[in-house]
């Protein structure tokens, strides 16, 4: 495996110093193939030669545009969006007018960018660590649970996570726990109770991946069924461990002390529902590089473009570094010049690097739950409605899990009117998001690793008197609904202390 991981890496130093040709490949592969689709001969796709034509054929699209032609896709229709028949669907969080979005995941698309990507990660960490036991030792599996879709009993949605794992090469299969029944049961909480009992006896884990709330949960209660100070007396060959979908910052102090060992090292990866994108390249190098020969042709939406009606992407050949670019991909799923949401700001051209800003729209993403400002809005005027409340301004922002103590949202809220209560409120309002975002429903379930919402109230003019403080009060300045990070609220609270 080491000699089969050094020829792909041999393969990935290829395409980072050459990467137009590559990209120029993957362009013409998926025109050809998309022709006799609904979606190519409604666009003409057998007239379209170059990638200045297919920028005046195709708008840019986002997931309300594609939903309904997803929609038929899942019922079993053919030759859509991508040719043949998709039989799965990754789901992810909400849109504005959608409590979950489901991404097609064709054949050629799990093949040629989410399994391929995953390959390409494994050849890099042989690359860096000259000591990598992999394929000597065990992963971790921590994925979720598949589902069949109403309607169509031959097609299945899940998250990605689950989907890969549903169909991993026979020859990994042996590297990874725990079994795959408990790592695709659909009983969370059952699963972490299996998978506790399990893992606490398994010495060979070597890897592990997936969103750090999760895992800091299971370690927990790893610690508390076998009595052990830090997980490396549990798992002593415990080498990497990749993250990504959120910020890893607030969590690195915390994987230190469960893992107090210079011999663990910490891996990025940018594997979203719509594809295997990037992968940190260097071990103490934090960008990561854009993988170009993975079925995905790139365009990217400077920052200037965002909100205009008619947008104008660029070409990889034409990025800026240091400019916050919105991600603009075309798949072979049939996603066509789909925005997916994540803004990017490129390190390097050679080769060429990406570190993630952020998104687009505002939004809370510190568990995975990726809560967007219209789901807080929409929660809040529910909650004032039945509570005969009324608010003026509000701001979120994360309660990173710290000490032993879990995470959770706190919000300071100024009031018009408040609640009597303002407990009962917070309880409500909870309630009110997880019914809007199935992604923050999941990482509430049972308190397990997100604790309810805290609210706290801020005195009449509170969000004036910051801005002012700021410089921003004039009659554009807007208060930051959503963040991922506290230093909004951390300035807010200080304020007023």
């Amino acid at each position: 495996m080491r000699w089969y991981l050094s020829q792909r890496y041999r393969h990935i130093h290829a395409f980072y110093r050459n990467p137009l040709p590559i990209q120029d490949k993957w362009f013409d592969y998926l025109i050809k193939s998309a022709r006799h689709t609904e979606w190519g001969k409604k666009y003409q796709y057998n007239q379209i030669k170059t990638k200045e034509d297919f920028a005046k054929a195709v708008p840019i699209q986002d997931y309300e545009s594609l939903k309904p032609y997803i929609e038929r896709m899942m019922q079993g229709e053919k030759d859509v969006l991508w040719h043949g028949e998709t039989r799965w669907f990754s789901k992810s969080s909400g849109t504005t007018s959608a409590k979950s979005k489901f991404i097609p995941v064709s054949d050629q698309n799990l093949q040629q960018c989410h399994i391929k990507g995953t390959w390409d990660t494994m050849s890099i960490i042989y690359n860096q660590l000259p000591n990598a036991k992999q394929f000597q030792y065990k992963t971790l599996l921590m994925g979720g649970g598949l589902e069949t879709v109403a309607g169509n009993n031959r097609a299945k949605f899940g998250d990605v996570s689950a989907i890969m794992i549903q169909h991993m090469p026979q020859i990994a299969r042996p590297f990874f726990t725990p079994d795959f029944a408990t790592a695709l049961h659909p009983n969370f909480e059952e699963k972490l109770d299996i998978m506790t009992r399990m893992l606490s006896l398994e010495k060979d884990m070597v890897m592990i991946g997936g969103v750090p709330t999760w895992l800091i949960v299971l370690f927990r209660k790893i610690l508390e069924h076998t009595g052990k100070e830090n997980m490396m007396e549990v798992w002593p060959n415990m080498q990497v461990y990749t993250h990504g979908g959120v910020s890893f910052e607030p969590y690195r102090q915390q994987f230190k002390d469960f893992f107090p060992s210079d011999e663990v090292n910490y891996f990025e990866i940018y594997n979203a529902s719509e594809g295997f994108f990037a992968m940190q390249h260097g071990k103490e190098d934090k960008d990561m590089l854009l993988l170009m020969d993975s079925g995905v042709y790139y365009e990217f939406l400077p920052q200037s473009e965002w909100y205009k009606e008619d947008k104008q992407a660029v070409q990889l050949a034409d990025i800026e570094i240091g400019e916050s670019y919105a991600m603009v991909i075309s798949t072979s799923s049939g996603l066509w010049r789909y925005i997916t949401g994540d803004t990017i700001e490129f390190t390097s051209t050679n080769p060429h690097k990406i570190k993630i800003k952020g998104r687009i729209n505002q939004f809370l993403n510190a568990f995975g739950e990726e809560v967007i400002v219209e789901n807080t809005t929409e929660a809040l005027a529910v909650a004032c409605d039945l509570m005969n409340a009324s608010v003026k301004d509000y701001t979120v922002a994360p309660i990173y899990m710290k000490d032993g103590k879990k995470g959770g949202h706190h919000w300071l809220i100024e009031w018009v009117s408040p609640p009597t209560d303002v407990e009962a409120f917070a309880k409500l309002l909870d309630r009110e998001v997880q019914m809007l975002n199935t992604d923050y429903m999941a990482k509430r379930y049972k308190d397990m690793a997100v604790e309810q919402l805290k609210i706290t109230s801020l005195p009449p003019g509170t969000f004036h008197r910051w801005l002012k403080n700021k410089g921003k009060f004039h009659n554009q300045s807007k208060i930051p609904r959503l963040a991922s990070h506290t230093d909004y609220i951390d300035d807010i609270l200080n304020l007023i202390s």
